[in-house]
């Protein structure tokens, strides 16, 4: 991995994207760090896009390579699961880092200074080793380990007033790498009080048999994480293209909680 990293305003940054493309999130990741760099908002070029599905794999994913052909970027697309298949349906624990190798080829032709892994569905040893790779998960610091569902419903288990999300160096150790940018946000008052009323008396286990994802609560937080996520995604690439933020994780974390909340207002 990269262990040194400088630039400033006057420096282009190239990102590298990972991502499966499985649904609005990361969806919405993407389309917003592209409306940033051509508004003029963030001064960089995403340099290629890699997914590990293929067209017609899942509406989902189609909608947003459609989103990366509109804009004229390089698209790289190798499909995981085609790939397991491939290799006699093995356990993914022992194809990781042969999948890993096959897309460090594919990429070799492009140049990124960082990578970012916004919706990756996969654990890549060999990727984080190869490219300083940014991801975006939805919890803080010290929190949720996992999958965003999880994130949500740890929230509700243990009657959280705040939430939030961060974004960390990816290492082979699963969401535990450095963190270098967080933002935080209430999961009180008018738009949560009445959801957090429904489930007074009531253990999570109920909860989840009963509703489910389609609880309101669930679906309020959910939904007050997503519109943060993509600004805080937006903001940190911005503060490291002007040298504000070292994507090593070498110089603490910075709490973007400000401009995501002014974003978000806009």
């Amino acid at each position: 991995m990269t262990t040194t990293f400088f630039s400033d305003n006057t420096h282009l940054l190239k990102i590298g994207w990972f991502t499966t493309g499985r649904g609005e999130g990361s969806y919405g990741l993407l389309e917003s760090t592209l409306n940033a760099i051509d508004s003029g908002e963030l001064h960089g070029k995403i340099s290629f896009v890699f997914v590990n599905r293929v067209q017609g794999q899942t509406r989902q994913t189609d909608r947003l390579l459609a989103l990366v052909r509109s804009h004229e970027i390089p698209l790289i697309t190798l499909s995981s699961r085609d790939f397991r298949r491939a290799h006699d349906n093995k356990p993914w624990m022992n194809l990781r880092e042969v999948f890993d190798k096959a897309v460090i080829e594919l990429l070799s032709p492009y140049d990124a200074d960082i990578a970012v892994h916004a919706g990756y569905m996969l654990i890549a040893p060999l990727l984080c080793s190869e490219y300083l790779t940014l991801n975006l998960h939805p919890a803080l610091p010290g929190d949720t380990i996992g999958m965003w569902q999880q994130a949500v419903w740890d929230v509700i288990d243990k009657r959280l007033n705040r939430t939030g999300a961060m974004i960390h160096v990816s290492t082979i150790n699963v969401d535990e790498g450095p963190v270098i940018a967080t933002t935080r946000f209430s999961v009180r008052g008018k738009n949560f009080d009445a959801h957090w009323k429904e489930i007074d008396g009531f253990d999570l286990n109920t909860i989840k048999q009963d509703k489910g994802e389609a609880l309101g609560l669930f679906k309020a937080i959910r939904k007050a994480g997503l519109l943060r996520e993509r600004p805080l995604l937006v903001e940190t690439l911005r503060a490291i293209s002007q040298g504000r933020i070292d994507p090593t994780g070498s110089n603490g974390i910075t709490d973007l909680t400000d401009l995501v909340e002014k974003s978000v207002l806009n």
